[in-house]
């Protein structure tokens, strides 16, 4: 089975982010990047799926600094890669037209990418991606069985439910983090991806479909300390509340 994973090199949360002196995007000084962390569990499910039924992993990454994300992927297990080094920024449909681009030589039965990614949180690519190419998809998955032909897929919805769905192959899902337990790098894996293939392609979109007015952080409301006798703090809260219409 010949399984497609889209991995993208994204900022990690825990990083300060500034606004750019523009105004128009992220200030990248200071931000450290690794794999997006839904992606990392595809790229595991799409490893499992592998050792169970045989087949090819191959992974993808758009971006000029994706390098190091795609080297991890091979380095958890996936055969070989393509990175495409173009920065597509927040454009979410720029990067799933370059996805399709890149891989329309490829032969493959199934596509997986995480949900969604940790610094946009738009969940866009996949289902995009799934548009321009006229596949079947899932989004969501907490679960996936390879049947004959197919797959069977547990999704994830609104309101603590779920849905079962089984798709026809070839197919695109999009997997939710704890669908499994992502496997660590080892020494021996870091040394055999040095030797498997990743292959650079030099693509641009074709047009953008996002213009970006401004950037900016939230504003921060800050705390206001009362002070006074306890009767006096609870009547000064109990106005507060009022004139907030809380009570």
């Amino acid at each position: 089975m010949n399984i497609i994973v889209l991995a993208k090199h994204a900022p990690d949360p825990e990083s300060e982010i500034r606004v750019s002196d523009d105004g128009k995007g992220v200030d990248q000084r200071g931000l450290v990047y690794d794999i997006n962390d839904w992606d990392r569990y595809a790229v595991e499910e799409a490893i499992q799926i592998k050792e169970k039924v045989g087949g090819e992993v191959l992974v993808v990454g758009v971006g000029s600094k994706c390098e190091d994300t795609l080297r991890k992927c091979l380095a958890m297990g996936a055969d070989r890669a393509i990175k495409v080094p173009y920065d597509t920024s927040m454009d979410a449909y720029q990067t799933a037209e370059l996805i399709k681009e890149a891989i329309k030589d490829e032969k493959f039965d199934l596509i997986m990418a995480g949900y969604q990614s940790q610094d946009l949180n738009n969940a866009l690519v996949g289902a995009l991606l799934a548009g321009m190419l006229d596949l079947p998809y899932a989004t969501g998955v907490t679960a996936l069985e390879v049947e004959d032909g197919s797959i069977k897929v547990k999704r994830e919805l609104e309101g603590g439910y779920g849905e079962e769905v089984v798709l026809p192959l070839p197919c695109l899902v999009t997997v939710q983090s704890g669908i499994n337990e992502p496997r660590y790098v080892s020494i021996m894996g870091i040394k055999r991806a040095k030797s498997k293939e990743m292959k650079e392609v030099a693509l641009e979109p074709t047009l953008s479909t996002l213009e970006i007015e401004k950037v900016y952080l939230p504003p921060v409301k800050k705390a206001e300390m009362i002070e006074g006798a306890p009767e006096e703090v609870a009547k000064k809260l109990i106005e507060i509340l009022k004139e907030r219409g809380l009570i």
